[in-house]
């Protein structure tokens, strides 16, 4: 998603949070949301809503976003069970986000470049 659209400004996301022992070397910073920086809180795992299994969430340092994600109309879709872990636990297809998404494509900034 686009800072522009967000009425908030993006928060600057630890990936391995401090308290788990990660630093703030630029490669282990990335820019969230609010949203997606309060759902991720200083969790590096989450539960596959499939499988019930403890995966990793996305690392967008480490992996490329289309290994895991690709869009389905305005709707994020899994390809991987970190995939459904990530969408589930940063609840990526709140209808709000749906919403700015809509808005992003009347702008020209959707879908997204993917990474």
């Amino acid at each position: 998603m686009h800072q522009c659209l967000q009425g908030a400004t993006f928060h600057v996301d630890h990936l391995v949070p401090l308290s788990l022992g990660g630093t703030s070397d630029v490669e282990n910073l990335a820019w969230f949301c609010p949203s997606c920086n309060l759902h991720k809180s200083n969790r590096l795992v989450a539960i596959d809503p499939e499988t019930e299994e403890l995966v990793p969430l996305f690392n967008p340092r480490m992996e490329g976003w289309s290994e895991h994600f690709r869009f389905d109309g305005y709707e994020i879709a899994a390809m991987t069970a970190t995939g459904r872990a990530t969408i589930a636990a940063l609840a990526l297809n709140h209808p709000r986000r749906i919403r700015i998404r809509l808005a992003e494509e009347k702008f020209g900034l959707f879908p997204a470049a993917e990474t």
